[in-house]
Order: C-alpha cells, then structure tokens, then sequence
C-alpha cells in the first residue's frame, strides 16, 4: 500500500515542521527581539514584573512543551507504520490522526502564547515620554504582490466552478454545492479580518518601524498563500474521491497541515531588522 507509506512520509514533515523548525524559528526570533529591548525600557513598561525573567520562563515551558508534542507525534508515526503494510491500515483513522495532531501540536503552544500576552497587558504600566506619528504606507499591495491577490481569487472561482462540475457527478458523501462554498468563503473572510487587522492594527510599544513592516509582510503573505493551499488540499480530496482513491486522502491532509503551518507561522518567524533602517522605511512627525 504505497499511499500508507506516503502517508507517514508527510506526517514525518507535520511533525518536523509544528514540532521542530517552527520551535527553533519562534525560539530563535524570541531571543533576538527580546535582547534588543533595553532594561529601562521594559522596566518602565511593565513595573510589576521582572519580564526578563518571565520570558526566560516562558521559552523554557514552550521548548519543554514543543519538544514533548514532538515526540508524542513521533509515537503517533510508529504507530502508523507499524500498520502500514498490513490489511487492517485505515485511511480515515490515519486522516484524524494527522489531523487531531496538528490541533493539538498548533494549540496547546498557542495558549502559552495567550496567557503570556495577557500576563504582560495586565502589568503593562502607562505610557511616558514623548509619543511620535509614523507616517508609514500600510496599503495591501505595499506587502503582497496583486499577482498572488489575484491567485487567491481566481482559485476560489475555479473551486467553485469545480464544485458545478461535482453537482453533476457527485460522489458518495459529497456534501453540495452551498455547504463546500459557504465553508471556504467563511474561510476567506476570516483571512481577509486577520488581513486587515495585520495591516492597521496597533503597533507593539518595543517594536521597531522596520521590524514591524518585515513582519507584516511576512504575515500577510502567508496569510493569503493558506487561502490558495487550502483551497488546492480541498479541491484534492474532492478529486480523489471523485476517482475512487480515498486513500490518498490522508497524504493529502498531512501534507496540507504541514504547509499551512509553515506559511501560518512565517510572519513570527520573521527576523528582526536593524533598528538603524528605520530612517529608510518611516517618517516620523513630533
């Protein structure tokens, strides 16, 4: 059964990818952001804590947590082959495994990173000194190319098409027409809020200008890239069905988990520039 072993080649990539390069990225861009914030800095905007030491705690709960989801999913892919190449290998038991282990390896770091945030605005203290404008462009395509705008939307009509086609010939457990668009136009809308709130939403306090504009590009971009790789994984399945190879549905899922994760999380992943190109990017007004 090749679409066994295919399968636990892209659930091995799930893994690494949730469970160990986007760790090392978060840790990575975590350390520099961090050694770049002066003490007096963080002193006089978080009075009731030592944020340094809180953040030494939080990375080493989120590099223990990781590192444990990390080897649960790798039990998880012993598992799987140990099946593999017998009889009794189930594709739907294979797809909720790769599945459930990308809401669990995606979610429990998210909470850390929740109750971290809220830690910090709850002991955040009032804003002093003297506060600038910055008269920064934020417009859409000042981040992503219309090109890949235009990928977006053309995808979505081509699935939608496609979905005509499959009212025509539909295949057992097809759902419909209104259920598959309305599933991937509620999708789109909350791309396009995460979008919009990436753009104009409020700037972080120790945040430079320039770090900033390369982190939103980075985040919108791969915002928009989830849109078309969703649909793509989507329109997939509906094609594998449709030939009578669900079987191959589980490759294409974990497949699909590990790219969105990867392009989810490029915009935190983002390197920190040099404070100095913030003279080249802003104007700033007193």
């Amino acid at each position: 059964m090749i679409e066994a072993y295919a399968f636990c080649a892209t659930f091995t990539v799930e893994i690494l990818a949730i469970s160990v390069l986007i760790p090392a990225w978060l840790l990575k861009t975590f350390r520099a952001r961090a050694a770049s914030y002066p003490d007096e800095c963080l002193a006089q905007l978080y009075p009731g804590i030592d944020a340094r030491q809180v953040l030494k705690r939080f990375l080493s709960q989120y590099r223990l947590l990781t590192s444990g989801l990390a080897v649960f999913g790798f039990l998880l892919l012993g598992w799987q082959i140990s099946h593999a190449g017998r009889a009794d290998w189930d594709e739907g038991r294979a797809g909720l495994v790769a599945t459930g282990y990308f809401f669990v390896a995606f979610g429990l770091p998210a909470i850390l990173f929740v109750r971290l945030a809220v830690r910090f605005s709850k002991e955040r203290g009032p804003a002093e000194g003297k506060r600038t404008a910055v008269l920064l462009r934020r417009g859409l395509f000042d981040f992503v190319s219309p090109f890949t705008v235009f990928a977006a939307i053309l995808i979505y009509f081509l699935y939608a098409a496609f979905l005509i086609y499959l009212v025509q010939h539909p295949f057992p457990g097809f759902a419909g027409f209104l259920t598959n668009i309305a599933v991937v136009t509620l999708a789109y809308m909350v791309v396009g809020v995460c979008v919009y709130i990436t753009l104009y939403g409020k700037k972080s306090p120790l945040e430079t200008h320039a770090s900033r504009r390369h982190t939103i590009g980075l985040a919108v971009k791969g915002l928009i890239y989830s849109c078309i790789v969703m649909v793509v994984s989507i329109s997939l399945s509906h094609m594998f069905r449709l030939l009578d190879l669900r079987s191959w549905e589980p490759f294409a899922g974990s497949l699909f988990w590990a790219i969105f994760s990867v392009l989810s999380f490029m915009g935190f992943a983002a390197p920190l520039r040099k404070p100095e190109a913030d003279d080249f990017d802003a104007r700033t007004a007193s």
